[in-house]
């Protein structure tokens, strides 16, 4: 009989003692297209949250999510795919905290070093890792004061990197590093665009909901409500932008601008976990249930509950499937879609546990 697959199977069968590999052909990882930070960073938040997010364990969570025979993850196991996580981590930042995204499959680091999105989620990892892995923390800790004195051109790699921030600013309020960084990101999103529009871009582009959820965390960190309040005010548009006949219709990959019609596709697993990171600090700042509710949306939408009726979850292996298409999906099992899968549930989990 074949095992169950626990949340981590996947992610664990792409990983080797370098990094998590970025990309599989249906679940077989390639190892030819080699590892990013982008991914690493991402599966570094996933761990560091398995421990803290998830009371109830993977037993309340199959309940909650209709994901039958989860298996429990080792926790000797995931500390050390963290260990692995933080070291590529470590390795890809640079001296002056800027960091090279790309890593061959020979190990060798490719491209430069730069302040793009791996620069933001490996901030985000770091002050995860520092907030809720004890044996990780000092070294998290010193990795992100480094990085955290840049500042980038980019919204969501500030957004990325303020969420880190936050992370820090949960067990130690009086780091000035990190509110610095995180007043630096929400203002970056309250200064872009035009402030008789919602959103501060032209159009939805990806990890949208990253935005309005940088807002309401430095509104909390910062006790500064305006900024709670900007950022439930646009959250409530984006949410209510994608819910269409009682379930998730996503931004696709090429995003959206009024105008253009809904839904489009392809549909991308990121746009379901970052509205549920968000959704999930909506409520956790609100107790509001509809926020709950729209975690359960992004949860159901990975299960089948969406514009093309098809589950993108992979019972079998533990993996997500790369993206919803008109007819069907894409079967490839990456790291992101797989990820992003994860990080839902965990908070599909933790909010069935909470009582609501």
């Amino acid at each position: 009989m074949t095992p169950a697959a626990s949340l981590f199977s996947h992610v664990t069968a792409m990983t080797d003692d370098v990094g998590l590999f970025e990309h599989a052909r249906f679940d077989v990882p390639s190892p030819e297209h080699g590892y990013c930070v982008d991914d690493v960073a991402r599966a570094l938040v996933a761990i560091c949250r398995a421990g803290t997010t998830t009371p109830g364990g993977a037993p309340d969570l199959a309940a909650a999510l209709e994901v039958a025979d989860l298996s429990v993850d080792d926790p000797a196991a995931l500390g050390q795919l963290a260990r692995v996580y933080l070291a590529f981590v470590a390795a890809a930042q640079t001296d002056d905290g800027a960091v090279v995204n790309r890593r061959g499959s020979d190990g060798s680091h490719r491209g430069p070093a730069t302040l793009d999105d791996c620069w933001g989620r490996s901030l985000w990892a770091l002050g995860t890792a520092a907030a809720r892995a004890t044996d990780l923390s000092e070294q998290a800790t010193a990795l992100f004061a480094r990085g955290a004195v840049r500042r980038s051109p980019w919204l969501r790699a500030m957004a990325f990197a303020g969420l880190g921030a936050a992370e820090i600013l949960r067990i130690d309020p009086g780091r000035t590093d990190a509110r610095a960084l995180l007043a630096d990101a929400a203002g970056a999103v309250m200064s872009a665009g035009r402030r008789d529009r919602w959103w501060p871009e032209e159009r939805l582009t990806y990890a949208n909901a990253a935005l309005p959820d940088v807002l309401m965390a430095a509104g909390d960190c910062l006790h500064r409500d305006d900024l709670t309040r900007r950022g439930l005010s646009m959250l409530d548009r984006l949410l209510r932008l994608q819910l269409r006949d009682g379930h998730l219709s996503l931004v696709p990959v090429a995003g959206w601008a009024a105008g253009e019609s809904l839904p489009a596709f392809d549909q991308q697993p990121i746009e379901a976990a970052t509205l549920a990171d968000a959704c999930a600090r909506a409520f956790d700042l609100t107790a509001e249930a509809r926020w709950a509710d729209a975690v359960d949306l992004c949860a159901r939408w990975f299960l089948g509950v969406n514009d093309a009726g098809v589950a993108l979850y992979d019972a079998a292996t533990g993996g997500c499937c790369d993206g919803l298409e008109p007819d069907g999906r894409n079967e490839n099992q990456g790291a992101e879609s797989t990820l992003a899968l994860i990080t839902t549930i965990q908070h599909a989990s933790r909010l069935t546990g909470s009582g609501r």
